[in-house]
């Protein structure tokens, strides 16, 4: 059903013509309002959510693909300044390291299966966004798969480019003001 079919049934008004047919009138009606309600309700979530993130980290929705869900989950994650060491500690955190699984002479590495699943999964639908939407990384996929790798290699790779984009974003925020004020200071002198 789509969202105008689901609104047209919701204002629906109960007849009393058949009895069959005013119970399953009013059995149409009812899951249409519901699902109406959980629409408003899910949109107000969104906006809240969109404003929490806003207020904490507003440069954390900046990159291509990240939406307030992505954000809030990779926010999660980070928690506080210091409480990942490095690029490499949040991308092992996030099941994005690449781990050696070589074998004779061909050189390779896999995706990490540990790590927090829900960091993995925004790092993984900010790659699927930049895939279908994003012209740079659309050409680095295009350039790789010309190289003979396969699109899990191609996804292990762009999660952990996009798990350093993301911890420079947040390790950058705290200590970027500070910064822009210094270089300003000395410009005016």
């Amino acid at each position: 059903m789509t969202t105008t079919t689901i609104a047209a049934v919701a204002a629906w008004r109960t007849r009393s013509d058949n009895d069959t047919l005013a119970i399953c009138r009013g059995e149409a009606i009812r899951p249409a309002r519901r699902i109406r309600a959980l629409d408003a309700e899910l949109a107000a979530n969104h906006t809240a959510l969109h404003q929490a993130v806003t207020a904490q980290a507003p440069q954390l929705l900046a990159p291509p693909g990240v939406g307030a869900v992505v954000a809030a989950t990779v926010l999660l994650a980070w928690s506080h300044p210091g409480r990942v060491r490095s690029e490499s500690a949040f991308a092992a955190l996030a099941g994005a390291s690449p781990l050696p699984a070589s074998s004779g002479n061909t050189t390779r590495h896999r995706l990490n299966r540990g790590g927090d699943r829900r960091l993995n999964r925004a790092l993984y639908t900010v790659a699927l966004v930049r895939v279908g939407h994003d012209a740079r990384t659309r050409d680095y996929v295009a350039r790789r798969t010309g190289e003979g790798r396969t699109k899990r290699e191609i996804m292990r790779s762009l999660k952990r480019y996009i798990s350093r984009q993301l911890f420079r974003t947040l390790n950058g925020a705290d200590k970027a003001p500070v910064r822009l004020i210094v270089l300003n200071e000395r410009r005016l002198r």
